[in-house]
């Protein structure tokens, strides 16, 4: 072969092999998607922030493509209804010379799952722990652990975020350092020496928002008025949960008649009647997310619920287990069976938009751990894939 047709040849070869590479990258719909991995970054944890990976829907892998976006210890991602944008709420404790953590806007590259910067804003108030996008995508709502605050961000026309229609803090009347409920031997006592936000999100029509305050043992109730974006206190303003048993996150189930709040301090999950209508919870049990025997400390950290609205899953810390509830017609709950997590402290886990897998996100271990979701929900089996991330915090994944 002459000298100039050899060089084209692999010229040839490696343009075909970098096409290759770049198609590989992206999913297709029937056979993979893109996941978000939010870590914690710096002095807080191993990682880099928010990282890039494929899911395989008929294996379960998670293959790494990149570090997408290097920003500080993004804890906590959602993305819009749209699906052209994310947001990260970036645990910090000071953003532009004040105490307070931050909130990054993010367009979404749908066809490489690239994510290019649109904005970053206050979150009003340190250490922002969870945020959520309204159903109608009008708002981001942020809830600040270390400051005991939230707040109402308006999503702009481009996707990036204007500051703060309103906020919120939460003050005085912190509940006991010792859980209630919590199982016998535990020293799970964090947490009320004040006021700590933990959650805030929508119910599922947009017409009222609810938000935790661990430290408090409250669920906040809030009526949203769209037009300005402010929130104005339902009445009641807040249900009590037990004392010191610090409410963490909820679901709503997909029926819109039943809510569910996980409590951190005593690892138990209180089920709720919910209406629509006022915005309005009444309590009508409470379960443990823990085996009967078990004894010592466990914080819950997760839960999620089905498509179908049929089981529950919650994780619990240091227990290191998923815990797994059927719902009845009548929004109660059975416990059926739990998972071990094959990971040291879940931080949080997601089922992907399939439903077939669930995957956990394993703090301490620096690695995500993949189930396959099994017996049409009642079982979650463990695929073997360990997939290494530095304090993985939140997975998303892009329908």
């Amino acid at each position: 072969m002459r000298p100039d047709t050899h060089n084209n040849a692999a010229l040839s070869r490696r343009g075909l092999l970098a096409s290759a590479a770049a198609w590989a990258a992206i999913p297709n719909p029937e056979r993979s998607m893109f996941a978000y991995v939010g870590s914690y970054t710096g002095t807080g944890g191993n990682g880099k922030g928010i990282y890039l990976f494929r899911l395989d829907l008929k294996t379960g892998a998670l293959t790494q493509i990149k570090v997408v976006s290097e920003i500080p210890s993004p804890g906590w991602l959602a993305i819009h209804p749209n699906g052209k944008y994310l947001y990260a709420a970036n645990e910090v404790s000071h953003f532009n010379g004040a105490r307070t953590g931050s909130v990054t806007a993010l367009a979404i590259d749908r066809s490489t799952g690239d994510l290019t910067l649109l904005n970053v804003v206050s979150s009003q108030g340190a250490g922002p722990a969870h945020l959520s996008v309204d159903p109608l995508g009008q708002f981001v709502f942020v809830a600040n652990y270390g400051g005991g605050s939230i707040a109402v961000l308006p999503v702009q026309p481009n996707g990036s975020l204007g500051d703060a229609a309103d906020v919120h803090t939460n003050a005085g009347s912190v509940g006991p350092t010792k859980p209630t409920n919590a199982p016998p031997g535990s020293s799970a006592i964090s947490g009320h020496e004040a006021p700590h936000a933990h959650m805030i999100q929508a119910d599922p029509a947009g017409r009222f928002v609810f938000s935790t305050d661990l430290g408090q043992d409250r669920i906040y109730s809030w009526i949203l008025n769209r037009p300005t974006g402010k929130l104005t206190a339902n009445n009641p303003p807040f249900v009590s949960t037990p004392p010191g048993d610090g409410p963490r996150h909820f679901v709503f189930h997909p029926s819109g008649r039943f809510f569910y709040s996980l409590q951190e301090e005593a690892s138990t999950l209180l089920a709720y009647d919910y209406s629509p209508s006022n915005g309005s919870l009444a309590l009508k049990e409470t379960l443990s997310t823990l085996p009967a025997k078990f004894t010592g400390t466990s914080f819950t950290s997760e839960l999620r619920i089905s498509q179908d609205g049929k089981f529950i899953y919650a994780a619990n810390r240091l227990a290191d287990t998923i815990a797994i509830f059927s719902v009845g017609a009548s929004g109660a709950l059975t416990r059926v069976g739990e998972a071990s997590t094959h990971g040291d402290y879940p931080r949080s886990f997601t089922l992907d938009p399939t439903g077939k897998f669930l995957v956990s996100c394993n703090q301490r271990s620096d690695a995500l751990t993949t189930f396959r979701i099994e017996a049409k929900g009642s079982k979650l089996a463990f695929t073997g894939e360990y997939t290494p991330v530095g304090s993985p915090a939140m997975i998303v994944f892009l329908p």
